[in-house]
């Protein structure tokens, strides 16, 4: 749970309490649309490195 909340409030900048409210499947959907939206941005027409902040492996 820490790491989720840690994940999301560093790329989203979302208040303690915010994230706290959601429930686990819904913290981790966002955990996943994090790391889809850093694998595209670097993704960008060349093969890039594993992104380190793909929490969940979902490479």
């Amino acid at each position: 749970m820490y790491e989720e909340a840690g994940f999301i409030a560093y790329y989203f900048h979302w208040t303690h309490d915010e994230i706290m409210s959601m429930e686990h499947k819904e913290r981790r959907t966002w955990c996943e649309e994090i790391s889809r939206i850093n694998r595209n941005l670097n993704d960008e027409g060349k093969k890039q490195p594993d992104n380190p902040f793909d929490v969940f492996g979902k490479r």
